[in-house]
């Protein structure tokens, strides 16, 4: 009698295999598009309508001062006319602008 519980509860065990194989791929699965999902980019960046916040997380080489000084020469100067004039923006160089080039818009 002992042997046929043991043997009973040893194919309880192996069935239970698969089940959790099963949820720990499905778990993992769904981790994966959540990941996925938060790390996809936004696409281009307007210069002319993206908060500092926005400009800070999308943009290269961007930290919050820099991103706060080309707020302030929008408001002090208007709309930015291109991509190129990014360069007035002081703490703005040339390589940090290519480095964003393909990221940056204007309309």
């Amino acid at each position: 009698m002992l042997k046929v519980k043991l043997w009973s509860l040893f194919f309880v065990l192996l069935a239970s295999i698969p089940l959790a194989v099963s949820a720990v791929e499905t778990n993992t699965q769904s981790a994966s598009v959540v990941e996925t999902a938060e790390v996809a980019p936004v696409g281009k960046v307007n210069l002319n309508t993206a908060d500092a916040a926005t400009l800070q997380r999308e943009l290269l080489g961007i930290g919050e001062v820099k991103a706060q000084a080309i707020v302030a020469y929008r408001d002090e100067h208007g709309d930015f006319a291109s991509v190129d004039e990014l360069l007035e923006v002081k703490g703005i160089g040339e390589a940090t602008l290519e480095k964003n080039r393909d990221k940056l818009s204007i309309n």
